[in-house]
């Protein structure tokens, strides 16, 4: 039995307006994601990866075309919809943290299944176990501003996964460090895609780094190429 299709995008596009006169950015973006899948997209500064993830994440609207996330269409749910199907099937990971700096390591992990109305215990369970997973059982109690750079982005991955969701979407996650905490970043998503089954599409501009993914597509002129 095949795997079960995750994410789908259709006929994606996106124009914005700048000064006055359209810009597009994505022309009829088609791409399908399925479950386990290791999936990078490279291209220049510009060229609209990150306006790509923001549509297929729900954070974004797109100008046409469709967004199936399960077998939802995104595009057309209100936003507190949206935001329901995101935090069931999405984890997110950006090139900056985005820990919140007044908690702990374990609270910002804790956080998605709070959201979500776990029970408190559960959720401080989950995210000590994934905590553990990445290696920072030692450093629980321990806010942002105490964590290294490769630390807090560790901490990152692991409040992406704890809602175990079908899908990373990760936004250049090694672009603020440096090349060695880049790789353990890196071994990390790929050990945790390969003992959770969760997908990834991981956008980057290392090409190195995306090599090390299933497939390759590359964003150009508004298009996605394999």
């Amino acid at each position: 039995m095949s795997n079960p299709l995750v994410l789908e995008c259709r006929g994606l596009a996106k124009t914005f307006t700048e000064i006055g006169a359209p810009v597009e950015v994505l022309k009829s973006v088609d791409l399908k994601l399925y479950a386990g899948q290791q999936l990078a997209v490279v291209g220049a500064s510009g060229s609209g990866k990150s306006t790509l993830l923001h549509l297929l994440g729900g954070l974004d609207r797109p100008s046409a075309g469709s967004v199936l996330i399960g077998d939802r269409d995104i595009v057309g749910l209100s936003d507190a919809e949206c935001g329901r199907v995101r935090n069931r099937m999405l984890g997110f990971v950006y090139q900056f943290h985005h820990l919140l700096p007044e908690f702990t390591a374990l609270e910002n992990v804790s956080m998605p299944l709070l959201i979500r109305g776990a029970p408190v215990d559960e959720a401080r369970t989950r995210a000590f176990e994934l905590l553990r997973q990445v290696g920072l059982e030692q450093r629980l109690e321990h806010k942002p501003a105490e964590l290294s750079g490769g630390e807090r982005q560790r901490a990152a991955v692991a409040r992406a996964l704890v809602t175990k969701p079908a899908c990373i979407l990760a936004d250049e996650p090694t672009g603020n460090l440096d090349q060695r905490n880049a790789a353990q970043i890196y071994d990390l998503m790929l050990e945790l895609n390969a003992t959770q089954g969760t997908a990834m599409i991981i956008v980057t501009h290392d090409l190195g780094l995306a090599r090390r993914m299933q497939s390759v597509h590359t964003l150009q002129n508004g298009r996605l190429q394999t």
